[in-house]
């Protein structure tokens, strides 16, 4: 499952993300999105968990969560069109 991150904190890191979610299960993929110009974190990341009733867990215990001082969004990515 494809899994949506946002309002992030812009000095959160990919490990950091990795590890939190890897308290849910097999995580293969961290993406955070930076800007293409200043190289700096737009605040939202994609994380891809093999295992839909890992990511579901994960999307349950941490949305709305806070972390590095900001509420956490965390549902199902939204298909790319």
């Amino acid at each position: 499952m494809n899994i949506y991150i946002g309002n992030l904190n812009y000095r959160v890191r990919e490990p950091e993300l990795k590890q939190i979610l890897e308290e849910y299960g097999t995580v293969n993929s961290v993406k955070l999105i930076v800007d293409r110009d200043t190289n700096r974190s737009k605040g939202f990341a994609f994380v891809e968990m093999p295992y839909d009733k890992e990511a579901s867990t994960a999307i349950n215990e941490l949305n709305g969560a806070e972390y590095e001082g900001r509420q956490m969004v965390v549902k199902e990515a939204a298909p790319r069109r």
